[in-house]
Formats: structure tokens, sequence, C-alpha cells
């Protein structure tokens, strides 16, 4: 069965940096789109970057330049490299896996269909 577990989340202040890990297991990256989604207090989830060995990599406008998004073949691991982080980033951050495409800068959960439990990331001074 395939599961994702992620870690790194922590408390920065503005402008730092964290990098978070989605641990997958059950599957291969290399035949899934993994997904990284985040949800603030009071808001819906939100769908920040997407993998796949296939197509590649895709942000939203809001963390290009800002998030990175790798893969640690090895490990069977994605990581997102977070920098110059600001308080509208804080919220539980999400991986997910799926089977559809990574072509787009909407990040559409509705494409994912394993989702792991979510880590805190909170940005403040």
């Amino acid at each position: 069965q395939l599961q994702l577990e992620e870690s790194g989340g922590g408390l920065v202040q503005p402008g730092e940096s964290l990098r978070l890990s989605c641990a997958v297991s059950g599957l291969t990256v290399d035949d899934l789109i993994i997904g990284w989604f985040r949800q603030a207090p009071g808001k819906g989830r939100e769908g920040v970057s997407c993998f796949s060995v296939r197509d590649g990599v895709a942000y939203i406008d809001s963390v290009k330049g800002r998030f990175t998004i790798s893969y640690t073949k090895g490990k069977n691991e994605v990581h997102l490299q977070m920098s110059s982080l600001k308080p509208e980033d804080t919220g539980v951050y999400y991986c997910a896996a799926g089977f559809e495409e990574c072509t787009s800068s909407y990040v559409d959960k509705d494409d994912y269909d394993y989702w792991g439990q979510g880590t805190q990331v909170t940005v403040s001074s």
C-alpha cells in the first residue's frame, strides 16, 4: 500500500529556510506524481508544487524562485527546499501522490489519491 510521511517542519523567522521531506513507500516515485500542498488556518488546501520524473517540476507563482523540489531516488524521497520564507507561507504542509500529470502551476488536489499526515511550518518573528 502506498504511504507518504512528511518531516522537516518547524518554527522559523522570516527570511530563513526549511527543508521538508516526503518519504514514499509502497511504490517508486518514478511511477508517480508527487505534490506539495499547504493549508493555512481557516483556509483551503493550496497546491504549491509538483514533481514527476516524466514531466519535471511546477510551482505556483508565489513560491517561484524561493522553493525548490527535488528527488532522492535512492531513498524514494521528495524534498521541498523553502528559502526566504514569509509569514504567509505558514501552514500545514502535505505531500501527496497521484498518477496524473505535473504540467501546470495549478496543482489540483483532486489529481492526488494518497496523502501524508502533514507537517507544521510556522514563519514568525
